[in-house]
Parts: C-alpha cells; structure tokens; sequence
C-alpha cells in the first residue's frame, strides 16, 4: 500500500531517504487495553525497583530517553556501575550517556549485530514507544524472569518505507509478551524459563554469567562456562565468601578437590552457608550441582543474584 503519509509522517521526517524504515503502533492498538496493562505494569515495576532511590516515573515514552532511569534500572538489577554523568542535561550528553547504558545493556541481554534490531539508541531517545517496551520486556525477562507481565500482548504495527515514489506501509502483528496460560503460577520461575526458547535461556544465563564475574573479578577469577565450572564447588563457595563478605577457611573445603567425593563435600557447604544466611532452596540436592544440572545450577545462581543485585 502506497500513501503520501501517514499518521502525519512525510518524506522529510525521514533522515537517509529512499530505503529507510519506521515502525509505528496503530492507533487502534495504541487503545488496546492489554497494551495500556502492559504499559501500566512496566511503569509499576520500575517506580517499585527504584523507589530506594526515589525516582518515580509516570510515562514510558517521556521518562527514559535520556538514559538516567535506565542507568539506575542497570545499576540495581545487574549490579553495574558506569562512570557516567549522573544528569545528562544537554541533547549531546544525554546520547552519550544512553550510549554508554544501552551498550552494557545489550552485552548483557546478549543482543548481537545479527539479531533483529527492536531498540537502539536513536529509537529510546526519540520517546519511540514500542523500541522502550521492547527493551524493558527484555529486560524483565532477564533480571526478574519471575515477575508476571500480562501475558499474551499483540499489537499491530506499521512499518513505513519512503521509497522512490513516496511513503509505503505495510502491517503486521508484533509480538510483545507471549502467553504463558499453560505454565504453571506456581512452578519455580528457573523451571518456567528452561521451558521456553534457548535464545531466551541464554539471555537470562547471560546476565547471571555477568553479575557472576564482577563479583569474582577482584580474585581475578572468571567463569565462562556456567554449567561446568560450579560442579566442583569452589567458585560457588568463593562467590558467596565475596557477597556476604565472610572467609572461608581453606581447611573446610577442598580448593583443588580430586574426585566427586570432594566436589560433593564443596557443593554441600555452599548449600548449607546459603541456608544459614536465609537462601533456603528446596528441592536443590547437592548431587544435582556435581552432575552438572543445569536447572538446580541456575536456581542456585539466581538466588544470590536476586538477593545481592540491588545492593
């Protein structure tokens, strides 16, 4: 379909000419109430995650753009400082500042060049609706896998494309949350997220990975490979020695253990110091971990990323 514009978009809103593209949200989807939920829900949670530090917002499309609540949402949910300016009060210094946010984000969410493009720097700070529920969403799947966005949000979108004989568009339907009708409200949400796609798996593996190694890089330690290298038990019980600030003696647990036996008497103290410290994790045997499962590794990690990610 061809049109001279639409929603008021002409030819001149277009920076690089013939070729380039926008997504809009139809007006009519703009009315859905299952987006004004997902809307709604996505502010509650960000005026909830940053109440500590008293920022509140009300919009999704006027209060991220120029990277300060999105540097603050980084800093609490993936335990990351960045030397940026606190308020980027000029255009230039806001870019830079939301440059500097979206790159350590997209690292964590695992975004690559070869991946469809549903935010980037240019779209948040232009106050582009669907780019912010696209890399908040992502963002909530990744930190907080657990926390219950309404399920099952579709709109339709346009995308318009100024070609050599003016502005044409096309509409589809996007995806913003899937449905999650046939899971379980009260499985464990690790067991939720090993159900869905390995691209998602690994995004959230991604960030724990992450918090993981900046708090082992003083060490000078470091992980890359999740499900293996906590088998043994003795980064386990270094990370939780760095989190909870407390020194493991070296005669309680095998540094270099030899066999499963050893492995098995580590896994088994880091267990038992997450239990004394209020982490307790049911169903988790001390076995699982050793075999490498990547389920009962996964609920370990996670528990002390939700308790410490925010300190």
């Amino acid at each position: 379909m061809e049109v001279e514009s639409f929603q008021g978009i002409t030819e001149n809103d277009f920076t690089s000419g013939a070729g380039e593209k926008r997504k809009l949200i139809q007006p009519t989807s703009l009315k859905d109430p299952k987006l004004e939920n997902l809307k709604q829900a996505l502010v509650d949670w960000i005026n909830k995650t940053l109440k500590a530090e008293h920022i509140v917002i009300q919009s999704l499309e006027e209060d991220l753009y120029d990277g300060l609540v999105l540097h603050h949402l980084l800093a609490r949910l993936g335990n990351v400082k960045l030397d940026v300016e606190e308020i980027a009060l000029t255009g230039s210094s806001q870019l830079r500042k939301l440059e500097a946010v979206m790159k350590e984000l997209d690292k964590m969410l695992g975004v690559e060049d070869s991946c469809p493009i549903k935010w980037d720097v240019k779209l948040i700070h232009n106050k582009d609706l669907l780019a912010t529920i696209h890399l908040l969403v992502a963002m909530a799947k990744a930190f907080q896998p657990e926390l219950n966005l309404p399920p099952n949000v579709k709109i339709d979108v346009v995308t318009v494309e100024v070609s050599k004989s003016g502005i044409k568009s096309e509409v589809q339907t996007e995806v913003l949350t899937e449905d999650r009708c046939l899971t379980n409200p009260g499985e464990d949400p690790i067991e939720q997220l090993l159900k869905l796609e390995a691209t998602k798996v690994n995004t959230v593996k991604k960030a724990i990975l992450h918090f993981v190694n900046q708090n082992m890089a003083s060490l000078g330690l470091q992980v890359a490979d999740m499900d293996k290298q906590f088998a043994d038990g003795v980064i386990l019980l270094l990370l939780i020695g760095q989190l909870e600030g407390f020194f493991i003696p070296l005669v309680d647990f095998h540094l270099t253990p030899a066999n499963d036996a050893e492995m098995l008497h580590n896994v088994t103290l880091a267990l038992d110091l997450l239990d004394d410290i209020g982490l307790q994790l049911p169903n988790i045997d001390p076995q699982d971990i050793v075999s490498q499962d990547v389920a009962a590794t996964l609920k370990v990690l996670y528990a002390l990323f939700r308790k410490h990610k925010r300190n």
